[in-house]
C-alpha cells in the first residue's frame, strides 16, 4: 500500500498520521535588555534578575552571574542597613513606617525581608504586600521576601546578590530585615554597614533577656512603641540601655552604639534615627572604616560561598548522603570516634593526593 508523505499504516492495516516531536527550546536571555532597564530603574526588570539569580537552572544561574557582573560598576553607592529584633518588637511596622518616611522624603528604599521557609515547600510562608502594603504601593520603593532556605542564619543564599541588583538599580537605602532567630544577626551584621536592634520597653526584664552578644552588634537600639501610657516608661528604658550599652564592646571601632525611643505608631523617633545613620556614615567613611568593612566582608562572603560550594559538591557525589547516614548510626552506637568518621569520608592521603594534584 502506497502511504503519502507524513502518514504511517498502523498495526491494523489503519492508516495513521505521523505524529511530530516537540522539542521545547531554551529560551534566550537578554542579558543585554535587562542590564539597561535594570540601570533605569525598572522594578518589573529587577524582579525578573532576582529570579533568576535565585533560580536552580545552570543557565539560568550563568546568566545571572554574567548580568551581575556587568552591573558591578554601578554597585557600591548605597547604605546597607540590618534590622533585627526581639519577637514581637514590631520590626515589620518599623520598616514600612521608616521605609515610608524615607521614600516619601524622595530616597530610593529597597528592603529585603527574610522571610521564615515553609518546611513542605522550601517558598516565603509571608508576603511583602500582607505586611507592608502602603511601602510596596510607593514609586520609590521596593520590597523582595526571599525564603530563608534553610540556609544559615535564616538568610538566602542569594541575599547578597539581590542588595547588589537593587543598587545596581539606583536603590540608596537597602534595608535588611531580619527573622530575628538562631545565627541571623550574625549573618546580616556581616553583610551591613548599619545595624539597627528592635527591642520593646519594659528594661528591668528585657536586660536579662537580652543576650549581650546580640546587643554588641548593634550600632542603634530602638526601644519600640514608645507611645501613649507607654511613653514614660520607654523613655526610663533609654535611658538604662544607654547606661549598660557603656560597658559593652562597640559593634564598629570609634562608634558609640547609643537608643533611641520611637514610635511607628505615631511616626515620632525616626528622624533622630535617620539623623544617626547619616553621622555614622559620615564619621566611618572620615576614618575609613567604611570602605575597609566592606572589603572585609566581601572576602568572608568570597570563603563563605567556597565552603557552601564544597558542601554541595560533596554532597551531590554517588552514595555520599547514604554513607555519612551509615557513619551517623555508627557513631550513636559508640563503634566510631568522629575523627574516625570523618577520615573514612574524606580520607587525609586521599586530599592530600588532590592537593598535590
Amino acid at each position: 500500500m502506497h502511504v503519502m508523505n507524513g502518514i504511517e499504516a498502523s498495526h491494523d492495516g489503519m492508516v495513521a498520521p505521523k505524529r511530530k516531536r516537540f522539542v521545547k527550546k531554551e529560551k534566550k536571555i537578554d542579558i543585554d535588555g535587562l542590564h539597561e532597564e535594570i540601570s533605569n530603574g525598572s522594578r518589573l526588570h529587577l524582579s525578573k534578575a532576582i529570579t533568576l539569580l535565585e533560580s536552580r537552572a545552570e543557565q539560568d544561574q550563568k546568566a545571572g552571574q554574567e548580568l551581575l557582573r556587568k552591573l558591578l560598576p554601578k554597585t557600591g553607592k548605597s547604605i546597607r542597613i540590618g534590622i533585627t529584633g526581639v519577637p514581637g518588637a514590631g520590626k515589620s511596622t518599623f520598616i514600612e513606617t521608616f521605609g515610608l518616611q524615607l521614600a516619601q522624603e524622595g530616597h530610593k528604599v529597597a528592603v529585603l525581608a527574610i522571610d521564615p521557609s515553609s518546611t513542605v515547600t522550601g517558598g516565603s510562608i509571608l508576603g511583602d504586600k500582607t505586611r507592608m502594603e502602603a511601602l510596596a504601593k510607593h514609586p520609590n520603593a521596593f520590597i523582595r521576601p526571599s525564603p530563608s532556605s534553610g540556609t544559615l542564619g535564616g538568610v538566602h543564599k542569594k541575599t547578597r546578590e539581590t542588595m547588589l541588583l537593587c543598587e545596581a538599580a539606583g536603590y540608596e537605602i537597602i534595608l535588611i530585615e531580619t527573622v530575628g532567630v538562631g545565627q541571623s544577626e550574625t549573618v546580616v551584621r556581616g553583610m551591613v554597614d548599619f545595624f539597627m536592634l528592635l527591642v520593646l520597653t519594659g528594661a528591668g526584664d528585657e536586660l536579662q533577656g537580652m543576650k549581650k552578644g546580640i546587643m554588641e552588634l548593634a550600632d542603634c537600639m530602638i526601644i519600640h512603641k514608645a507611645d501613649g501610657d507607654n511613653l514614660k516608661l520607654a523613655k526610663k528604658t533609654v535611658r538604662e540601655y544607654r547606661q549598660l550599652l557603656h560597658f559593652l564592646q562597640p559593634a564598629t571601632p570609634g562608634w558609640t552604639t547609643t537608643a533611641l525611643p520611637v514610635s511607628s505608631l505615631e511616626r515620632t523617633g525616626l528622624e533622630s534615627v535617620w539623623e544617626t545613620i547619616n553621622v555614622f556614615q559620615e564619621e566611618m567613611k572620615s576614618s575609613g572604616f567604611w570602605h575597609e568593612r566592606r572589603q572585609a566582608q566581601t572576602r568572608d562572603w568570597f570563603h563563605s560561598m567556597i565552603q557552601d560550594r564544597l558542601i554541595d559538591s560533596f554532597y551531590s557525589q554517588h552514595g555520599k548522603k547514604e554513607l555519612v547516614a551509615d557513619l551517623e548510626k555508627q557513631l550513636q552506637t559508640g563503634e566510631l570516634t568522629v575523627a574516625s568518621a570523618v577520615d573514612i569520608i574524606l580520607p587525609m592521603n586521599d586530599f592530600t593526593h588532590r592537593m598535590d594534584n
